[in-house]
């Protein structure tokens, strides 16, 4: 691939927007997208279900999953990574990733998960916000804001990465 970015993981809390920029993504770009969320295990699907915060040991066995499936690229994922160590395990079973790290005012965020009906949708979304560990300087990363129509967050992360603007 010209770009040479073929796992892209567009990452950041709840409510930001990865479902929906990801699946506008890969009908720019041509690739595939993954909802990360789909991949959880039952037991952790339980939990959100119940509104229990997940902790590490629910997160290892869906990260391992988000990774394998990265190993077949060329892929865009949805998925959290709040935390660099989630970030590392990932690049540790599929190779080089590139980051995009999706952020918002909490205000805003908040706003978009109002009402959402979904069991991995977490109550408590100061929590989120406090296990979120933004991408360091040595990952490979893009940070886009919200804030802004889906098309020019679509347009932005194609033009930050390489790719040929989508054909009219």
């Amino acid at each position: 691939m010209e770009h040479g970015y073929s796992r892209i993981v567009l990452m950041g809390v709840p409510g930001t927007g990865k479902t929906t920029i990801g699946r506008a993504l890969s009908r720019a770009t041509g690739l595939r997208y993954l909802d990360g969320d789909a991949m959880h295990t039952g037991r952790a699907l339980q939990r959100m279900a119940e509104g229990v915060p997940l902790g590490d040991e629910d997160c290892w066995p869906w990260l391992v999953r988000v990774g394998n499936a990265l190993s077949n690229p060329p892929l865009i994922a949805g998925c959290s990574t709040l935390k660099r160590s989630y970030r590392d395990l990932l690049r540790s079973i599929a190779g080089p990733i590139a980051f995009v790290h999706l952020t918002g005012a909490p205000a805003v965020i908040a706003r978009r998960m109002h009402g959402r009906p979904s069991p991995s949708m977490p109550a408590d979304l100061a929590r989120q916000f406090a296990d979120l560990q933004p991408p360091e300087p040595d990952e490979q990363s893009l940070t886009i804001d919200i804030d802004q129509p889906l098309e020019v967050i679509v347009a932005n992360i194609q033009a930050a990465m390489g790719f040929a603007p989508a054909s009219r």
